[in-house]
């Protein structure tokens, strides 16, 4: 979930946050450009005002959108992750976007080992290329593969879970899940009952419009997990989330 402050956010803080109860949300990973919205979204939960709902805060690389084509040869960027952890509630980094070999630079290698170093979580919008190379950075990183490949083909997904077991994939945008008729399709049933535990749901509220029709995209969720064996559906929907960011 971005809630993105630009200078300033579309919807405030608490329509936000009816958003997520209306739609019986109850945990979300906060990723936000700058991290002002992030910070925001803490302070509301510190304060005891989103109740129901967990905030879990994640450092976004970024100051403003250019930061996309350049925070992976910027040594600020680096500074800007390791100053924001010193607030004392991350729990990873991210959401960055990477694609093939700009992964293999200095400043990517050393956020990778600094995640490593304080057990956080790398959300990482890359390709298949840049995913390997993050993990040959530091085999003990913990990967959220943001849109798991948009449209790699599940046989692909399946050898990439295979390869790496720190690897988790987040859903949003994420296409080939169901047919036309909203049926969810066999390859992504036989994905998803193969590795139960390691699927997450995404709003991927990048723009005004995703908040917008975030009661669509949580009801599309809803629509092809019904679909699912019931233990299967609440591990993708809240269970594999809570396993990884249990309440410290």
């Amino acid at each position: 979930m971005h809630y993105n402050w630009e200078p300033k956010p579309y919807y405030q803080p608490d329509e936000v946050l009816d958003v997520f109860k209306r739609n019986r949300v109850t945990g979300i990973l906060a990723t936000s450009r700058p991290n002002t919205g992030t910070h925001v979204l803490m302070d509301k939960q510190t304060e005891g005002k989103a109740s129901g709902l967990q905030v879990v805060p994640f450092i976004r690389p970024y100051r403003v959108r250019a930061d996309i084509g350049s925070w992976f040869n910027d040594p600020v960027i680096f500074e800007l992750v390791q100053e924001e952890y010193k607030r004392g509630y991350y729990r990873g980094v991210g959401e960055f976007h990477l694609t093939g070999k700009a992964a293999d630079t200095e400043m990517v290698k050393k956020t990778v080992d600094f995640a490593v170093e304080k057990n956080l979580y790398l959300h990482a919008h890359a390709d298949a290329e840049a995913v390997e190379i993050l993990m040959r950075h530091n085999p003990k990183a913990q990967i959220i593969w943001a849109h798991t490949g948009f449209s790699l083909g599940p046989d692909r997904v399946a050898a990439m879970l295979a390869r790496y077991p720190k690897l988790w994939g987040e859903l949003s945008y994420r296409s080939g899940i169901v047919d036309g008729a909203g049926k969810l399709t066999p390859e992504w049933r036989k994905l998803f009952e193969t590795y139960p535990d390691r699927f997450l749901v995404g709003s991927d509220t990048w723009v005004p419009e995703r908040w917008a029709s975030y009661d669509d995209i949580m009801a599309g969720y809803r629509a092809w997990l019904a679909q699912l064996p019931p233990p299967i559906a609440k591990k993708i929907a809240h269970g594999n989330a809570r396993a990884l960011f249990a309440e410290k």
